[in-house]
């Protein structure tokens, strides 16, 4: 592909990733800056990543809720950690109507404070706990170095919500949310490897006791954090007076759990598998699976039936019939695009009754089968790059995480993430690294069960630069 299409990642990682946005076709800026419009090919990303989490949800018993955008201002200064998280990001609304309101609004920029009134009028006794909830909403938090999909000033996303009568069942929850729905569908559907640990003090939620995350490393060695999980402990509860009577007739605050994951993702999608040539889509999310394309006019019927034949087989697949333009372009268009499996119909093939066609993560060539053969084949084909790609990912997370002892040892230019034993980095570790713009990111065990506490003994830093 001519170098005009698109930065080469090695020459500019950050530009490359900006010509794929716009190639692509995924998404551009909106009217007010830091906004963006997300384009059909990036929404129908964006709808495949919603799906499979909104599944996970609701097979764990939580049901689906709409709550405003507009939150008084008191509701967020009730809680004292959060309002300081979040008040360099807020947007506000003072005037409506023609007039000055006695109020102003927030834009939602979370909604652990609308939520949790809500909670406190909604739970009364113990039988109503737990209280599962999520929603699937647009938040505003406005930023200041804005870039589509990986920080916008406007973002969609989802956000659990829950109320438990114990703080272990709020733990519980906000592992299950963490592992059994965010890990299944980065690791699975994505094909994205991360570190899933618990974050320290200094980068935990604002108003949670403790906030899980899932950490991926991009293709430049920078970190980017994909989804979180938090447990509240009794903070909102209290601010909110979220009670209930247990079962001895005492009245008690609830312990409350919010977890999200964002159109963040999709730029980890971009970063974890595009290549020069554009964007690489695992066949598990891949808007469409294949791509028929009719080298000529008397090539489109039969491109036709094989689409439909495909499709009667369970795949995705996409009749390509704008046979007035080059075939060479419309090649190159669906590369962009990342379709997993492309194949050609031409009146020679058709000739001898087979097609040709290509997989757009290798660089083996064309391959050659007959068209009774070929639903068969590309169904391997596509399952097998499933698994190749969520190889690559925890290979490359794997070869390019140094272990070291002290931060000392930490090379600023290197791009890739290092292990260090938590006890000898500390808080002052931590802040000795923020300096240089490297975070910790996550605190693990080695055997990957995650941790419950920041004082368990064994953890390890996962340190990197971080989007």
């Amino acid at each position: 592909m001519s170098k005009r299409v698109l930065t080469p990642q090695s020459e500019d990682f950050p530009r490359w990733y900006q010509d794929v946005v716009a190639k692509a076709d995924l998404a551009e800026n909106g009217p007010v800056r830091g906004t963006m419009i997300i384009k059909p090919w990036g929404y129908a990303l964006w709808e495949s990543v919603k799906a499979e989490v909104d599944a996970r949800i609701k097979a764990t018993g939580h049901h689906n809720v709409a709550f405003p955008m507009f939150i008084p201002n008191s509701f967020i200064t009730k809680e004292a950690d959060h309002v300081e998280g979040f008040s360099p990001e807020l947007a506000m609304v003072t005037h409506a109507g023609g007039s000055e309101l006695a109020e102003p609004l927030v834009v939602r920029p979370t909604s652990e404070t609308v939520i949790g009134d809500a909670m406190s009028r909604w739970i009364q006794g113990y039988r109503d706990l737990p209280l599962l909830i999520n929603q699937w909403a647009n938040v505003v938090r406005w930023e200041m170095r804005p870039r589509l999909f990986l920080r916008t000033s406007e973002f969609w996303w989802q956000e659990g919500h829950t109320a438990h009568a114990t703080n272990e069942d709020a733990q519980a929850e906000a592992l299950m949310a963490h592992m059994d729905i965010y890990a299944d569908v980065l690791n699975n559907h994505m094909a994205i490897a991360s570190f899933a640990g618990l974050k320290t003090k200094r980068e935990t939620f604002a108003g949670a006791d403790l906030t899980w995350t899932h950490e991926g490393m991009m293709k430049d060695g920078k970190a980017l954090q994909m989804a979180t999980s938090h447990n509240l402990g009794q903070q909102f509860a209290k601010a909110f007076d979220i009670t209930f009577t247990d079962e001895t007739n005492q009245l008690r605050h609830a312990w409350t759990t919010s977890w999200g994951l964002s159109t963040r993702t999709i730029g980890a999608l971009i970063m974890s598998h595009g290549d020069d040539n554009g964007l690489v889509l695992p066949p598990a999310m891949a808007p469409e699976q294949v791509v028929v394309i009719a080298i000529k006019e008397e090539t489109v019927p039969a491109t036709h039936d094989l689409v439909a034949k495909l499709r009667t087989a369970g795949l995705r697949a996409h009749a390509d019939i704008r046979t007035e333009q080059g075939f060479g372009r419309r090649a190159t268009e669906w590369e962009l695009k990342g379709v997993p499996v492309r194949v050609e119909v031409g009146p020679r093939d058709l000739a001898e009754e087979k097609v040709t066609y290509a997989v757009r993560d290798l660089s083996d060539g064309k391959k050659s089968v007959s068209i009774t053969e070929l639903e068969g084949a590309l169904t391997q084909e596509l399952d097998v790059m499933q698994t190749r790609l969520k190889e690559a990912s925890a290979t490359r997370l794997r070869e390019r995480t140094v272990d070291v002892e002290t931060a000392d040892a930490v090379d600023r230019d290197y791009a890739g993430f290092y292990r260090i034993p938590w006890a000898n980095l500390g808080e002052d570790g931590e802040t000795t690294l923020a300096e240089d713009a490297w975070t910790v990111r996550c605190l693990i065990h080695e055997n990957g069960e995650q941790p419950s506490s920041r004082d368990e003994a064994g953890l390890l830093a996962i340190v990197a630069k971080a989007y």
